[in-house]
């Protein structure tokens, strides 16, 4: 049984060995140094691997959100300016309207959405935010071929017919973490192709600034009853509350004056 754990570690050092190794044969093949450190991919066009996300505060009366958010996404899930797809979409209504919407959509349909959502409408403001991906494609992107690699040296090493039962058990171990760490990688180079493709554009309806002043008003005016009827409350509370202090100092004050009156008449 010693024998065998020995050899079996044997085994499982020299499979870790020769993956090592091809990686080395590979790098050396390409020219390339192992302290040098690697740069990230050239963009085949400026921008390849920019992330676009931009924020725009539209001015409508208040009336005209609600139809215009609607129309925004419908607008989206028909694709109408290209491919797009709901992210998000809050809309408040009563005292203080408001609605925004995000959407994923590709680059030629930023600015006719944004064109349609504020027809009729004001701008109010716009930011535009860009994250470089270019690194993180990279990283991804050497990560998936070192991966590549592995699997390919470990189902090498499982074809071979002088392995044991702990040898093939322990092999397919080390499949299946490779195989779990390529999925996850695939799905992050997915991830970042999908925010390169397309951009995220997130549109932020509200009334004009008078309406909101004249809703202020409004509303001061619907909670008078109820403000007045809490200033009564708290005045009662107050009139209760001092009620006993007056008595004490009214019954003090008393004292004091028949003191005085005494010493007068002395």
């Amino acid at each position: 049984m010693q024998k065998h754990a020995q050899n079996h570690c044997l085994f499982i050092a020299a499979v870790v060995g020769a993956i090592a190794l091809t990686g080395c044969s590979q790098s050396e093949t390409d020219g390339t140094r192992a302290s040098a450190p690697s740069a990230p991919p050239q963009a085949t066009t400026p921008g390849a691997y920019l992330a676009y996300e931009h924020n725009v505060s539209i001015t409508l009366d208040a009336g005209e959100i609600p139809a215009r958010l609607q129309a925004a996404q419908t607008a989206c899930n028909e694709q109408t300016y290209g491919a797009c797809n709901v992210l998000e979409v809050n809309q408040q209504g009563g005292n203080y309207p408001r609605a925004s919407l995000t959407v994923r959509i590709v680059p030629t349909g930023v600015e006719p959405m944004i064109a349609a959502a504020s027809q009729g409408g004001e701008i109010g403001s716009r930011n535009t935010h860009a994250e470089d991906l270019a690194q993180a494609v990279h990283d991804n992107e050497t990560l998936r071929n070192r991966l590549k690699k592995e699997r390919e040296s470990l189902l090498e090493f499982r074809q071979r017919r002088d392995l044991s039962v702990a040898d093939m058990i322990a092999l397919s171990q080390q499949l299946a973490q490779v195989d779990a760490r390529m999925q996850s990688a695939e799905q992050e180079a997915a991830q970042h192709q999908r925010r390169i493709d397309t951009q995220k554009l997130t549109l932020n309806f509200q009334p004009p600034y008078r309406q909101d002043s004249s809703g202020e008003i409004r509303r001061a005016l619907h909670a008078f009853g109820e403000t007045l009827a809490t200033g009564t409350a708290w005045t009662i509370h107050a009139v209760a509350f001092l009620i006993p202090l007056a008595l004490v100092f009214g019954a003090l004050w008393w004292v004091i004056r028949r003191l005085r009156r005494r010493k007068q008449l002395d």
